[in-house]
């Protein structure tokens, strides 16, 4: 195993999911999303343990070989390369110190060299001289809003780079460990000005449109698996992300719910989501496409469709919008064509309420919002040109 030889930089990126020696009982491990992390294999005090050190490419081929080649050392000598490996971490960088980490670990990936110029200078000029040299886990978000605000309206695109970067500096951080919480860079979203040329809508369908749409979807020239998504996508006012990757220990037949988790949800927090009656009778039609996993399955596999599969969709059926704007369509409807609350609205999309009002609104308003979803079912599902008796 020794003298195996050890793996290259460019080896390490094209490797896949697995364990792979890298020379030394030093291993990469490849996880199915991507991630790449090194393990030490070694012997501490005649029992076989296995050391984590470091994600790659934040920690280089050199340095995973030469933290290796330390805490082996110690490991023969006696002593414990756990501890030792933790001791090297309490040496806590400064941001200035991490930025340059992060970009000498990411320029060699960028598209070209005048991007990995840019990417430093703007942290040098904007960002170094009012935080640079605190240690990164004192950074809070009153720091970024100091860097932030000078340049968030005046020149609002670099704004939004700089904010970008320190995000993934800070990020860099927590994973190697050196600090902990949310990234202020997310914390601070609510509290920076509306940038006037970041006012950009996603191209929605006029909600009045919808029932002739649903019509032509059900004769369009697609699989089953992508037009019963888009449906079910359309009925429950979900992201895309949230439809695809939807899977079936999600869903209760019984209660008539699908609970989203967390890690999928834009706000980080579960969503369950009312399922109206067509809703149930999509997905009886979804258990017949075969998927195990995956309630609306890529045809012939048990893996989730593409990202892009109910956008070229209604691209070819010849429709100008995203697939994110029948979330608007939603919206407008609702305002437009029901007296239902607006926070019973608001959390139907999943939307966080911010403010005073928030700190009284502890209901998830689900038994309203199961009302509204048979409502808008309904409207979206009838003839096309039927008049609709909607909540008075």
């Amino acid at each position: 195993m020794r003298t195996r030889r050890a793996l290259t930089d460019r080896a390490v990126r094209n490797l896949k999911p697995g364990y792979h020696a890298a020379g030394g009982s030093l291993y990469v491990q490849v996880t199915p999303g991507g991630s790449r992390s090194w393990i030490l294999r070694t012997l501490v005090r005649g029992k076989r343990r296995e050391l984590g050190l470091g994600s790659y490419p934040g920690v280089s081929v050199q340095e995973a070989h030469e933290h290796a080649a330390r805490l082996r050392k110690v490991a023969r000598s006696g002593g414990d390369p756990l501890a030792e490996r933790d001791k090297g971490k309490a040496a806590v960088p400064s941001f200035e110190e991490a930025a340059r980490s992060v970009h000498a670990a990411h320029k060699d990936g960028w598209r070209n060299t005048k991007h990995a110029a840019q990417w430093l200078s703007t942290m040098q000029r904007y960002v170094f001289p009012m935080f640079g040299s605190l240690p990164v886990n004192a950074v809070e978000s009153q720091h970024v809003m100091q860097a932030l605000t000078p340049i968030w309206i005046k020149k609002p695109e670099t704004a939004r780079r700089v904010r970008q970067r320190i995000g993934l500096v800070l990020d860099w951080t927590k994973a190697h460990r050196y600090r902990t919480g949310d990234n202020p860079c997310d914390t601070i979203a609510d509290v920076l000005p509306k940038q006037r040329d970041t006012e950009q809508h996603h191209a929605a369908l006029v909600y009045s449109e919808l029932p002739a749409f649903l019509t032509g979807l059900q004769k369009a020239s697609a699989s089953e698996s992508i037009k019963l998504a888009l449906e079910f996508l359309i009925l429950t006012s979900t992201r895309t992300s949230e439809t695809l990757l939807a899977t079936w220990r999600e869903i209760d037949f019984e209660a008539a719910t699908w609970t989203i988790p967390a890690s999928r949800m834009k706000a980080g927090k579960a969503h369950k989501v009312p399922l109206s009656a067509r809703g149930i009778e999509i997905l009886r039609a979804a258990e017949k496409l075969g998927g195990k996993t995956y309630v609306f399955p890529t045809p012939g596999r048990d893996a989730a469709l593409s990202n892009m599969a109910m956008a070229m969709l209604v691209r070819r059926m010849g429709y100008a919008v995203t697939v994110h704007g029948f979330r608007s369509a939603f919206r407008d409807w609702a305002a437009e064509r029901t007296n239902f609350p607006r926070q019973v609205c608001e959390a139907a999309l999943a939307h966080t309420v911010v403010g005073v009002e928030s700190a009284y609104l502890r209901s998830d308003l689900f038994e309203q919002r199961r009302e509204l979803m048979q409502s808008w079912a309904a409207f979206a599902c009838s003839t096309p040109g039927k008049v609709v008796r909607l909540r008075a």
